[in-house]
């Protein structure tokens, strides 16, 4: 790592320029990311997605589909309103985009006292919709007192799209100034504290530029406008402050090219070790076959690579060549270290380890109690600001179009598949058997099929009135149930919305042998296929990250105890995260109004903050590591490693929890929840764990916590402490 640093100082120009090269090539490509980015990523390959090709295949239903909500002011006539409707669907006569165009004067129930709705059917899924949903803004007009607004799938997908965009360019303005602001404090100059935030900038765009390469093979989720800067942001000056820091350090008594070397051969060291944790604990999420962990996984890896990448060569290229001057435009004093209150701080610790040692463990037990509340859910249109006109005009469809037991989160899809034409008698004797088992099932509602719809349940009688007897009330009956040898059934059910219930329900009749070839579809299927993936890939990655992080920390460290130590106090500040975000949103404290917590907050909480407070954990061991292999006083090793390591330690952690909690402030749900996650993760771990558990249980373990398989180190070998 010296020769890396040496090497680069020697070529400190042409690192500089190979990288400006870069960073331009970087910025065109991140700038067309947006429009390469779609839908909610919640896409997994399963019996849901088949059974709705079939649908989609055999019974004509539409890849999508766009609302037109109506919506009349009191003082507006029944005569100006059917106008209004009538004059906004010829208008839609020049748009050619939609397989079909059904009016509200076309079916009974579509107009409802100050509402009606209309619905454009599209042979396109709905990510792929933008083109025509542009047309369409053009096409439709409001007047006084009188407004059509879409809204669906499609409306809503690009609403998620355009709120994330705003939730960035918001959260950056909120996190930005503050985190110069934490770095001035830390640095005590302008010129320090402005070179992390450089580094944060061009690692973010290098990495947006690299992925917009990855939308050719895979799609791309518009999480990942959010996720790529909430982890780019917060690593990369976390790299930064730690290779900065030492930099300044060695410059009081060293030259500008011996600074550079021995910053880039032990904050270097310390870089790729923490990088490495958060690299594989990222890459854990592409054992779960689903686009958004999968995309996650690629971003995150990607900006972690590029982040550690630009902390080891344009950093030291960039302070090589500003050299002393770094130092210029200091507007605070820096505290002698050992007169600091971090010294202090650290003595006190180290003086009553039983006794903060339980104090933290206390806080965070007590933590842990919500989790057991903890109710999960995939996000929906609630996760859309509350105020956008596609939530409020699809809460009005379903307010006065959709009865409460009919909405979608209750209703399964299947679609039943016979040997031979379906209406044939010995069929419709097999289907009406399972349908009566379904009707007797303690969590069904009701059931909807040809059945019930004709109202005749003798299969001979409705074999002939649905083959040979087709009339104008049989003919939809038989174009919406009947394709050849397929019959379409709804079933709904009784349980509340996005239950476990519901989910364990369709998992069983899924699995039933009933002697007909079944594919079940819906809500309930979909989410019951995703929580499934996760819950049975989720162990796999967490054994993963456990055991990588082990073995990583151990070679760095040269210890059993300490990556034990540091896993398990990870696994128990993240769980007392869980009970604070369940607390807060779930039961709605704080002003927060109650929502379920979103699916991917816990595993993505848990992937990001495991690797990211690892960061914590290096830069603290390597520095009484360091102290240690010089003294063999373990005692004062830890005194000296939290003295000088705090400081930078606080002060990463603030600019974490700024770049991350400032997604508290804004409005799509999973990300306000994620980023109010990560921030309270950071937080614990870098007070509770990082500052006080750690320095106390490394009193306590005293020399053990350096034993390694009888391997003697410097420090042991000197005072002859060798542990049996």
């Amino acid at each position: 790592m010296e020769k890396l640093g040496g090497i680069i100082y020697q070529y400190r120009k042409w690192v500089l320029a190979l990288w400006i090269l870069i960073i331009g090539i970087s910025g065109v490509f991140a700038l067309k990311l947006p429009s390469v980015l779609s839908g909610n990523g919640f896409e997994y390959n399963g019996e849901y997605n088949e059974t709705r090709k079939l649908l989609e295949r055999d019974f004509g239903q539409a890849k999508s589909s766009i609302i037109l909500v109506f919506h009349r002011e009191s003082t507006v006539s029944e005569h100006e309103w059917n106008q209004f409707i009538q004059a906004t669907f010829e208008n839609l006569k020049e748009f050619n985009g939609a397989k079909h165009i059904t009016t509200p004067f076309e079916r009974d129930g579509m107009i409802k006292d100050e509402y009606a709705y209309g619905l454009l059917s599209f042979d396109k899924k709905a990510e792929d919709l933008s083109n025509e949903i542009d047309q369409l803004n053009k096409i439709l007009k409001n007047t006084k007192g009188l407004s059509v607004t879409m809204t669906g799938e499609p409306i809503i997908v690009q609403d998620l799209n355009i709120a994330s965009q705003e939730d960035l360019a918001k959260a950056e303005m909120i996190g930005l100034p503050i985190a110069l602001i934490v770095l001035v404090l830390a640095f005590g100059g302008l010129i320090a504290a402005s070179i992390p935030i450089v580094i944060g900038v061009v690692s973010i765009l290098t990495t947006m530029g690299a992925v917009f390469f990855f939308s050719y093979s895979t799609d791309l989720t518009i999480f990942i406008l959010n996720i790529v800067p909430m982890i780019g942001l917060a690593l990369s000056i976390d790299f930064a402050l730690l290779l900065i820091n030492r930099y300044k350090e060695e410059l009081h008594t060293k030259s500008i090219q011996e600074a550079i070397e021995i910053s880039v051969a032990t904050a270097g060291r310390s870089i790729i070790f923490s990088g490495l944790c958060v690299f594989i604990g990222l890459s854990a999420l592409w054992l779960i076959q689903i686009d958004i962990f999968q995309n996650v996984a690629l971003g995150g890896m990607v900006v972690v690579f590029i982040s550690a990448f630009c902390a080891l060569t344009f950093l030291p290229a960039f302070l090589a060549v500003i050299g002393t001057r770094i130092n210029k435009f200091s507007i605070l004093r820096i505290t002698d270290t050992k007169t600091s209150i971090w010294y202090r701080f650290a003595k006190f610790v180290m003086r009553r380890p039983v006794l903060m040692a339980g104090a933290a463990l206390a806080i965070l037990l007590a933590g842990l109690v919500p989790v057991a509340q903890m109710t999960m859910s995939i996000p929906g249109t609630e996760s859309l600001p509350a105020k956008y006109p596609s939530r409020v005009a699809f809460e009005a469809f379903e307010e006065n179009f959709i009865p409460k037991d009919k909405r979608n989160e209750k209703k399964v899809t299947v679609v039943i598949e016979t040997k031979g034409d379906v209406l044939e008698t010995s069929n419709l004797e097999k289907v009406s058997s399972f349908l009566e088992k379904l009707s007797k099932d303690k969590l069904v509602d009701t059931v909807d099929s040809p059945f019930s719809a004709t109202g005749i349940q003798d299969e001979e009688i409705l074999s002939q009135l649905l083959r040979f007897g087709q009339n104008e009330q049989t003919t939809p009956i038989l174009d919406y149930f009947v394709r050849d040898n397929k019959m379409l059934i709804e079933v709904y059910l009784k349980t509340t919305d996005h239950s476990a219930e519901a989910r364990e329900w369709i998992r069983d009749w899924s699995s039933r042998e009933m002697g007909l070839t079944t594919h079940f579809g819906g809500t309930i299927k979909f989410e019951q296929e995703i929580f499934d993936e996760i819950f049975k890939k989720a162990p796999y990655g967490l054994l993963l990250i456990i055991v990588s992080t082990f073995f990583i920390l151990m070679a760095a460290f040269r210890s059993i105890l300490i990556p034990l130590k540091a896993i398990l106090m990870n696994i128990l500040s993240l769980s007392c995260t869980f009970g604070i975000v369940v607390w807060i949103f779930q039961q709605g404290h704080l002003g927060v109004e109650p929502a379920d917590i979103a699916l991917i907050l816990p595993v993505f909480v848990f992937t990001l903050v495991f690797g990211l407070s690892m960061d914590y954990e290096v830069f603290l061991i390597s520095r009484i590591q360091e102290f240690y292999l010089k003294t063999g006083d373990n005692t004062e090793a830890t005194i000296s490693g939290l003295t000088y390591t705090s400081k930078i330690i606080t002060s990463a952690a603030a600019i974490m929890i700024v770049v991350t909690g400032a997604f508290a402030f804004t409005g799509v749900m999973p990300i306000k929840q994620l980023g109010v996650g990560i921030a309270i993760a950071i937080f614990i771990d870098a007070t509770i764990v990082r500052m006080v558990l750690v320095p106390a249980l490394m009193k306590l373990f005293g020399d053990w916590n350096w034993w390694f398989f009888g391997y003697k180190n410097k420090g042991q070998k000197k005072h002859g402490k060798q542990p049996a």
